[in-house]
């Protein structure tokens, strides 16, 4: 890291003295100006060489500026980047830790694995899927978002790392337009406060600042029973501008817990064509949660094999310090910039999640025999014998339950991005050359913890914990605990990582654009060398995975104090392997007329694996190495033709894909070990309309995708992935005049299958959110949101295969109708 910094300082020092020209080609740039007719040319920077017009370029990219993310009211990351078409979001797991993926690319686990997410040009970390901890977790849309740019596919593979299916980057307002704001506003039939501010101007002719944040406490648009939102984030930047170009520093300070919403109870009939979703009694699955206030939290031994405890209230907990420097600068011809910055990042997840759910009676006997008996564990009526427990709560039902906590010590990042390119006239035409160094170094500090309780389901956040007694009077849980482990595969999963990524890769790019056409070719060589250190009982070589621990302090050991999860920390297994991977790609952008471009292109890119293979067959645990090269990356190949169209207040692109993926990971949910070639093909629209005070955006995508071969379970060869519809689509009309705005709206998706099986459907469902905005005097701004304006049922996960003959099951659907109010002061 420390010869990185130096890097940087050099490159300063030698780009600072030389002047030339005035101007912020920064593409972390500026703040949004204010709504523009569509047809105006607009530069696109993200994930590509240069800053180009998108009719001039072959890619497939889309941008949300910072005041119509305001417009949508969205409550997460997820939910803005729904918006986006090609982009497949499953948001209402709550602020973080939401899945995504681009075109049908397999969404095997959670996060976003071969997507990059980024904040100001740089990613948010290196791997958008480490194990319950992906990168929404560290990055919040507030006052201070200019815009957020997306490329999908395309060069996205050779202008950044582990990247093949496209950048996501949320870009900063650096203070070029002066003023700022100060909004408050809540949940009107939902528990959130919160209050965001911006403000940026000039301190002097060449040095201008902004800064911004927000501050939230609330239960949140479930009921939890307790505030599950609590905590802010504060952001600046400082810009000095020179003749030639500008240095910008910048910080950021995110302290923030949220909650994680898990599948809850959810009555399945009907056949796994048809199937027919409804709520058990006093259980909402919109509105509700597993998060309750008599959920006492996590109590393990922790990755040191100390007792350990951590309230529910916890939540996904993210802690980021970091701090970063821009420059760019014109050198003797030579446009030259650098892009460094250092994050401390710790924190944890903690949630709450279903092992099984069955009626109270089947459950008590499952778990403590023929003639056990059920008592309240927490709540009012802890202690209290459960004399009907086919009453219990309305609904009978009872929930072994998972709390897997993953603690994260560090998730510390270095990244530098050194770029610098020319252009020169040669023939008839403009040839473009450039070149650049990315340099990333990732640590992954974490311990997995899980503990296992007996829990009833009552809404508005009052599910109790529940004690099992067997047919002897012999307590088999304590406090509603059944294991202060993972009792459903004992000594597993208790696993404690300490490993170093160290990520070197040149780039570089050619372009030549004569008259009509423009022919370009980039690629990038990643170099990863991974170091450190794993613990686990699955490791082999007699390392153990539990023991007994007294918790209450009894002097006793009880059946559950007996289920007490260990790691074996005098038996570390080593990682040490080395990978590396060519990326390249290719396209040809042809501007027909001066209003419409076709073009075409040609990728190979690959994602770098990352903790995911660290306990499987493809890195050794004797010495750490990985016997298959192959084994450490995973490759995407894509081919994209579209069509883009812009004149007169309309701009329509469409393009169609072919994309083949390898996949080596751990599906989520189950830990089942993934070994995976997909294919996805399909079309993608965007587009856009104004006339006077009327605009509507709109985009929709059609996937066809399929499991081409599973290497480890044959059976599911050519079904298509789980989660994946057919079509996903987004639609915003709206009505704006000076004094109001009025729109709704609405994002969907068919019928996918909840499972890689391909019995059990789940049916597609549509979302209309609605918006009003009223301004009865400049500078102030009334606004009313309403999300799932219908209230609708819309299911994005189910973790039955095919109907139970029970009619019991779990899922996670989209969030119940919420309507929060926001009042704005400008100045």
């Amino acid at each position: 890291m420390k010869t990185c910094l130096l890097v940087s300082a050099a490159v300063l020092a030698i780009t600072t003295p030389a002047f030339a020209q005035n101007a912020d080609p920064s593409p972390t740039g500026d703040a949004a100006p204010a709504k523009r007719d569509v047809a105006e040319k607009e530069v696109f920077s993200t994930g590509v060489a240069k800053g180009r017009d998108r009719l001039d370029s072959a890619t497939s990219t889309s941008a949300l500026k910072g005041d119509d993310i305001q417009t949508l009211g969205a409550r997460s990351l997820a939910e803005i980047l729904r918006n986006i078409p090609g982009i497949r979001t499953e948001s209402s797991t709550g602020e973080g830790n939401s899945n995504y993926t681009i075109r049908g690319l397999p969404l095997a686990s959670g996060g976003s694995k071969y997507m990059q997410l980024e904040e100001d040009g740089l990613p948010v970390l290196e791997f958008g899927d480490i194990f319950n901890v992906a990168s929404d977790i560290f990055i919040r849309a507030d006052f201070n978002l200019s815009a957020v740019e997306a490329i999908r596919g395309g060069s996205a593979s050779t202008f950044a790392s582990n990247s093949p299916g496209g950048v996501i980057n949320l870009i900063s307002k650096t203070g070029d337009v002066e003023g700022g704001a100060v909004q408050v506003s809540t949940g009107l039939d939902y528990g959130e406060h919160r209050l965001d501010f911006d403000y940026g101007a000039k301190l002097s002719d060449t040095v201008r600042f902004h800064f911004g944040g927000f501050y939230r406490v609330g239960e949140g648009p479930r009921a939890t029973g307790f505030d599950a939102y609590r905590g802010g984030q504060i952001k600046f930047n400082v810009t000095k501008q020179f003749a030639n170009g500008f240095i910008r520093v910048y910080g950021k300070y995110l302290d923030d817990r949220s909650p994680q919403y898990m599948p809850v109870p959810v009555k399945i009939t009907g056949t796994n064509d048809k199937p027919v979703f409804s709520s058990f009694p006093n259980f909402d699955i919109g509105k509700d949660s597993t998060l309750s206030r008599y959920n006492p939290g996590l109590t393990t031994l922790d990755g040191a094999n100390q007792p350990y405890h951590d309230p529910i209230s916890s939540g996904l907990h993210a802690m980021v310090k970091s701090v970063g420097l821009e420059a760019q600068f014109e050198v003797a011809g030579w446009s030259i910039s650098n892009r460094a910055r250092y994050s401390d990042i710790s924190g944890s997840t903690l949630r709450d999640q279903p092992f099984s759910i069955d009626t109270a009676s089947a459950m008590a006997t499952a778990i403590g025999g023929a003639g056990a008996t059920l008592s309240y564990a927490s709540g009012p009526n802890a202690g209290q014998r459960i004399t009907n427990p086919a009453t219990l709560n309305g609904n009978g039902l009872v929930g072994n339950m998972l709390m897997p906590e993953v603690k994260v010590h560090s998730l510390n990042n270095f990244t530098n991005d050194l770029r610098a390119n020319r252009s020169w006239k040669v023939g008839r035409g403009n040839l473009t050359v450039t070149g650049g160094v990315y340099k990333a170094l990732q640590t992954i500090n974490t311990d997995w913890l899980y503990t296992n309780v007996l829990q009833s389901f009552s809404g508005d956040g009052n599910s109790t914990l529940i004690d099992v007694t067997n047919a002897a009077g012999t307590p088999v849980t304590q406090d509603g605990f059944v294991a202060y482990d993972l009792n459903v595969t004992p000594g597993t999963y208790r696993r404690k990582f300490d490993v170093d990524y160290d990520i070197t890769a040149p780039y570089g790019s050619v372009n030549y654009h004569i008259g009509k056409i423009a022919i370009g070719a980039s690629v990038r060589y990643d170099m990863g060398k991974v170091r450190g250190q794993v613990f686990g009982s699955e490791l082999g070589g007699g390392r153990i995975g539990l023991t007994s621990y007294d918790f209450n302090n009894d002097g006793k050991i009880s059946i559950a104090e007996g289920k007490t999860a260990i790691l074996p920390l005098t038996r570390p297994a080593p990682v040490h392997y080395d990978y590396n991977y060519l990326s390249y790609s290719t396209g040809i952008n042809f501007r027909i007329a001066e209003p419409l471009a076709v073009w075409a292109r040609y990728s190979r890119g690959a994602r770098a694996s990352a903790d995911k293979i660290l306990f499987t067959s493809a890195v050794s645990p004797a010495d750490g190495s990985m016997p298959v090269s192959s084994d450490g990356y995973d490759t995407v190949k894509q081919t994209e033709i579209g069509v883009k169209f812009r004149k007169s207040g309309v701009n329509l692109n469409v393009t169609g894909f072919l994309a083949d993926t390898t996949d080596h990971n751990v599906q989520g949910g189950t830990g089942l070990q993934v070994l995976r070639d997909y294919r996805a093909y399909g079309v993608e629209l965007e587009g856009s309309f104004r006339r006077g005070p009327f605009r509507l955006t709109a985009g929709t995508t059609y996937t066809h995708a399929e499991l081409v071969k599973d290497y480890l379970v044959s059976a599911v060869n050519g079904n298509t992935p789980r989660h994946q519809p057919k079509f996903i689509f987004q639609a915003t009309p709206e009505f704006e005049t000076r004094h109001f705005t009025v729109g709704f709206n609405v994002v969907g998706n068919t019928s996918s299958y909840a499972q890689d099986t391909n019995l059990l459907k789940m049916p597609g469902y549509t979302v209309v959110n609605t918006f009003l905005q009223i301004r009865p005097v400049e500078r102030v701004q009334l606004m009313v949101n309403v999300n799932n304006l219908f209230d609708q049922v819309g299911f994005f996960e189910v973790t039955q295969a095919s109907v139970p003959a029970s009619g019991i099951g779990w899922g996670r659907s989209v969030n119940g109708r919420t309507i929060s109010s926001a009042l704005r002061f400008s100045f």
